[in-house]
């Protein structure tokens, strides 16, 4: 049975499409995991970013609209599966309007459950209907937050959302932590962040990952090469960064998963 992790933040720009990439890829290159990503977000970049055409293939509108079945959506990559998205997913909040809509997704992903060890989703940058079926559907959110008073405020909004999803859809949702992403350490407000991030993470009941993502211009040239971070620079310091990452999100749910007796 996969293990489901959400990536999502109201805010954008804040990392959530490279960090999404970089755990696919990750789990797949370094742990030899089996992985599905799925692109909830109408930019489409998830898709992109790993190198497919998000024009004429099947998307997850398809799938959620019940055009075609799951599996014939997958599409394969050099890192993993994944299930793409495009403009079209942007009426969702109008066009899903169905008594079971915020369930769409996990019913949809029922099928493939047991085809892989994690799925990845990464969210639009709003909280909608595509937010709280991701929300629905995951054991885990992760949520990446540039050191930024915006990017901020953009975690506070996201727990009233994780609270009512509890309360009705998903008692068992848990906040992996909060991931700095753009990390300078040597501005006072970074510092600033970090503490106020700190704060807000013992109120949902996480933690900020140790792990902090640094600012650097690979991240932003690999998507356009349709590659990984870890190959399209290796050896820069996020490469290094997301790798612990994803070292210390494979060690957490370890442990949760020891704790609640998976």
């Amino acid at each position: 049975m996969a293990t489901v992790i959400a990536l999502t933040n109201q805010k954008g720009g804040v990392g959530k499409t490279t960090t999404s990439t970089a755990l696919a890829a990750g789990l797949v290159t370094f742990y030899h995991k089996k992985v599905l990503a799925i692109d909830l977000d109408p930019q489409g970049n998830l898709g992109f970013s790993l190198g497919l055409d998000i024009e004429d293939s099947h998307t997850i509108h398809d799938i959620l609209t019940g055009k075609v079945l799951t599996r014939d959506a997958i599409q394969k990559t050099d890192y993993c599966d994944v299930i793409i998205s495009n403009i079209l997913l942007s009426g969702a909040e109008q066009e899903f309007s169905s008594s079971d809509r915020e369930m769409l997704l996990k019913n949809a992903l029922a099928p493939v459950m047991q085809d892989y060890d994690y799925i990845i989703i990464d969210t639009p940058p709003a909280l909608n209907v595509l937010t709280v079926n991701a929300y629905a559907t995951a054991d885990y959110l992760i949520i990446p937050m540039a050191p930024e008073i915006l990017s901020l405020l953009g975690v506070t909004q996201i727990k009233e959302t994780i609270d009512s999803v509890r309360q009705s859809l998903n008692p068992h949702l848990n906040v992996l932590g909060i991931l700095l992403t753009k990390y300078n350490q040597r501005t006072l407000l970074a510092k600033e962040v970090k503490e106020m991030a700190e704060n807000i993470a013992s109120q949902i009941g996480s933690r900020v990952f140790s792990t902090q993502i640094r600012a650097s211009v690979s991240v932003a040239e690999a998507p356009a090469h349709g590659v990984s971070i870890f190959d399209h620079s290796p050896h820069a310091k996020p490469s290094q960064d997301y790798r612990d990452f994803i070292q210390e999100v494979l060690n957490i749910t370890k442990q949760k998963s020891h704790q609640e007796g998976r």
